[in-house]
C-alpha cells in the first residue's frame, strides 16, 4: 500500500479472534490496511466503523455496504458509534502510529528528515499546531512536555534556548527547530535526540495521551462479553498506558479486590504482548519499535 504499509496486520485482526457476524470497530483508520484486512473475515451480516480525522486519510474510504467511516476523533467512541445505533461492538482494533503517509509528506511537518513548516496535526482543522506551541508555550510548559512526552534529560535547557531564539525570530520550519537545537545532539545521536523532541510537539499537538485514555476507559462498556481489544502502540508512553489499563481497569492505583481478595478488573490479557518478526522489521523499518497488546472483555 503506497498510504501506509500496516504493521502487525494478521496478528493484530487474528487477536479480534473475529465472529463473522459480529461488529467491529478500527480507530485509526489511516490507509485501511487492518480495515480491509478485518472485512475480509466478515461474513455479509457483519460490521466495521472506522473513525479517522485526518482528511487525506478519509479519501481512502472503502466501498463496501458492511463499512461506516466516522470523520471524528476516537476520543469520542462510544458518542458516535450510538449515532449509528451501536451499542456494543465485539472487537476494537487501534493502531497508535503516525501513518508512513504522514510521515513522507514533508508538509505536514512530522518528519525528521524532510523540512516542512511546523504543523505535525493529525487533523488538518485543529487549530494548536506545532508552530504554535514551539513559538507561543511558556517555557515550563516546554520543558514539562520535553521531559515528560520526549523523556529528555535537558528538557529545561531546551526549552530555554527556544526561548531564547524566537525572541530573535519565529521559528518556522522543522529545520529551524533542528538548528536551533543543534547543540543538544551530539554525533552519533543526533536522529535518537530529534526523534524524542518530535515526539514530544506531536504528543502535545494532538494531545495523545489524553485521547489514549479517554478511548481506553470506554472500551469495557462498549465490548460484549469476551470481546476483544487489540492495541498497536510504538513508544514506552502509550504502551505503559495500554498494559495498566489491561492489567487494572485504570491508569493509577490498584482496583478495588472483591470479598474472596481477587482484584475486580474489567478485562483479562490474552497472551504476551507481540513483536514484528525481523522479516517486517526488515520491509517495515518503521515497526521497529512496535508492541501489541491484546486484552478480553471479562
Amino acid at each position: 500500500m503506497t498510504y501506509h504499509n500496516p504493521v502487525l496486520l494478521h496478528q493484530s485482526v487474528d487477536g479480534l479472534h473475529i465472529n463473522p457476524e459480529g461488529v467491529y470497530v478500527d480507530v485509526t483508520f489511516g490507509g485501511g490496511g487492518h480495515s480491509r484486512e478485518i472485512l475480509s473475515r466478515l461474513s455479509a451480516q457483519g460490521k466495521l466503523f472506522a473513525f479517522d480525522t485526518d482528511a487525506d486519510a478519509l479519501q481512502n474510504c472503502i466501498e463496501d455496504d458492511r463499512f461506516t467511516l466516522i470523520p471524528e476523533n476516537f476520543r469520542f467512541i462510544k458518542r458516535f458509534l450510538r449515532l449509528y445505533g451501536i451499542q456494543k461492538v465485539d472487537g476494537i482494533l487501534a493502531d497508535l502510529g503516525v501513518s508512513s503517509h504522514q510521515f513522507d509528506d514533508a508538509h505536514r511537518g512530522f518528519s525528521t528528515r524532510f523540512e516542512g513548516k511546523l504543523d505535525m496535526r493529525m487533523n488538518q482543522n485543529a487549530t494548536l499546531s506545532a508552530w504554535e506551541v514551539i513559538n507561543t508555550y511558556a517555557e515550563k510548559d516546554l520543558t514539562n512536555l520535553l521531559a515528560d512526552y520526549g523523556e529528555l534529560n535537558q528538557a529545561k535547557e531546551m526549552a530555554k534556548t527556544i526561548l531564547t531564539s524566537r525572541t530573535v525570530k519565529p521559528i518556522d520550519s522543522t529545520n529551524d527547530l533542528k538548528m536551533v537545537l543543534s547543540r543538544f545532539m551530539p554525533k552519533g545521536r543526533e536522529n535518537k535526540i530529534i526523534a524524542q523532541i518530535f515526539q514530544a510537539i506531536r504528543i502535545e499537538v494532538n494531545q495523545e495521551m489524553d485521547v489514549l485514555k479517554e478511548f481506553l476507559m470506554q472500551t469495557p462498556e462498549l465490548l460484549n462479553k469476551d470481546g476483544r481489544l487489540s492495541v498497536i502502540s510504538y513508544h514506552s508512553l502509550e504502551d505503559r498506558l495500554v498494559k495498566r489499563f489491561i492489567r487494572n481497569g485504570m491508569f493509577e492505583g490498584e482496583p478495588e479486590r472483591d470479598m474472596f481478595g481477587n482484584f475486580q478488573v474489567p478485562m483479562k490479557k490474552i497472551g504476551n504482548h507481540i513483536v514484528p518478526t525481523d522479516a517486517e522489521i526488515k520491509q517495515n523499518n518503521r515497526a521497529r519499535s512496535a508492541k501489541l497488546r491484546i486484552a478480553e472483555k471479562i
